[in-house]
């Protein structure tokens, strides 16, 4: 950490903000155009989740491999090589002829987001002294939640106006601006745990096993998905097992098992990001088909969830380096389950005003978790693990965005199969939002237990 100066800091801090944005971005702006995309593809219900899916998927499976590699081999290579990919994939996902293509480059696209958001969070824990590194993450989470925020409205903008494939094309500039600057300024590497072996072996397990799990949720309740979940469960026992036994794992399974801070300050975020994810895509959804709004309409009102994450996840990770994260945390996760609460209630009547006042609660309750939160991941871990746990803290929301979505989509194809969603079935739909928002006030319950149950955290000075 110590040799980086404030301007050298400012600057990494900046490409580190324009990734974070950037990705959330592509992750959610392609939301608000799965009605067109599915009008010129042919895609139901399950085909359009999967264009979202599949960059979770990618993601959420490379991100443990990727981040330990980067803290083998250098985290500043691993993020410029990472950019470098999302920026070819864009191009690819913007010229697609189908939705088998577009699923195919979208899966490429994820995977070189997790090689960025595997060492982001890293890089500025390296680079920034404890008591200003609640602060910067705080500006870090702030920025994904801007791209949150303006995904939305942009999203239904560029779709409305310039077609979804603009959605792509929008960002190629921006990713190929940071690999330049990353290259041509950027000297330092982070290889924190340079010399390790890199344990291939396990890696190849942890990925098999972690797609088998997620793509078998994701297609339940058939009896081939229950049997490649079940298969991708035993594989990750197996793969905990293994690293046990390894000596440069390419995950530290004693974090987990010796680490309280960190290892209920991950469950934690694995429940809250499961729980809050699929609020976008079922509610673009709802005010789509059964609101009957334009996309640029809905996008207008999806911003509003987003927008108030953003203003208040730079606060509550500066109050992070002053007070105890666990506080702020839980609490934010206490509000999102009196927002996820209201809901459940909503019906083809519900007034615009309160879906807004309602995604406002939510969005207050994620910016008062999120950014405490990783702070206090960070912080937990000695510095030849920033990688891991970087990607661990990636991995959880992803896994947990995966796991919303595989919720959803179960929910969903349970009360109305694959067929398109339409006038005449806009009571199963509805039906099925309210399960769902259901299932996720219960889970978020417990995670409020999960997250308090960490121990007191005295932040560093």
């Amino acid at each position: 950490m110590g040799e980086q100066g404030p301007a050298s800091r400012r600057l990494i801090l900046l490409l580190i903000v324009i990734t974070s944005f950037i990705n959330p971005f592509l992750g959610a702006a392609i939301n608000i155009a799965l009605p067109t995309i599915s009008n010129e593809f042919g895609l139901g219900a399950v085909g359009m989740s999967w264009i979202a899916m599949a960059f979770l998927l990618s993601s959420a499976v490379f991100l443990v491999p990727l981040g330990k590699l980067a803290d083998i081999r250098g985290r500043k290579r691993v993020f410029l090589a990472g950019n470098l990919i999302i920026a070819i994939s864009s191009i690819f996902c913007a010229l697609s002829i189908s939705g088998g293509m577009l699923i195919a480059f979208r899966t490429l696209q994820g995977i070189g987001s997790a090689m960025v958001f595997g060492t982001g969070v890293a890089i500025i824990t390296s680079v920034y002294p404890p008591n200003q590194r609640g602060k910067a993450i705080g500006i870090t989470v702030t920025s994904v939640y801007i791209g949150l925020s303006l995904a939305p409205f942009l999203g239904g903008m560029l779709t409305q106006y310039l077609g979804w494939r603009s959605i792509f094309y929008i960002t190629i500039p921006f990713e190929l601006l940071v690999v330049w600057i990353t290259w041509r300024y950027i000297k330092e590497e982070w290889a924190d745990a340079r010399g390790e072996k890199f344990d291939l072996t396990g890696s190849i397990i942890y990925v098999l096993a972690m797609s088998a799990f997620m793509f078998g949720f994701s297609k339940l309740p058939g009896p081939p998905a229950i049997i490649l979940a079940v298969a991708g469960i035993m594989g990750l026992v197996f793969f905990v097992i293994k690293e046990q036994r390894t000596i440069h794992p390419v995950f530290n399974i004693d974090l987990f098992r010796s680490n309280r801070l960190f290892a209920f300050s991950n469950l934690a975020a694995l429940i809250n990001y499961a729980t809050t994810f699929a609020i976008t895509f079922l509610l673009s959804l709802y005010l789509q088909y059964i609101m009957q709004l334009s996309p640029r309409d809905a996008g207008v009102i999806l911003i509003t969830q987003p927008v108030t994450m953003a203003l208040v996840a730079s606060i509550s990770g500066k109050l992070s380096d002053r007070y105890d994260p666990r506080i702020l945390s839980s609490a934010g996760m206490a509000v999102i389950v009196g927002g996820l609460v209201m809901l459940t209630l909503l019906t083809e009547q519900t007034h615009f005003t309160y879906l807004v006042v309602n995604l406002a609660i939510v969005g207050f309750g994620f910016g008062l978790f999120s950014s405490p939160n990783t702070n206090a991941i960070m912080g937990s871990v000695d510095k030849k693990y920033l990688g891991i746990a970087s990607a661990t803290v990636g991995t959880m929301r992803l896994t947990g965005q995966m796991i919303s979505m595989g919720v959803a989509t179960l929910i969903l194809q349970l009360y109305i199969g694959n067929d398109p969603i339409s006038t005449q079935n806009s009571s199963g739909f509805l039906a099925s939002m309210r399960t769902t928002f259901l299932i996720f006030v219960v889970l978020c319950t417990l995670g409020v237990f999960a997250s308090l149950a960490r121990g007191k955290i005295v932040p560093e000075k």
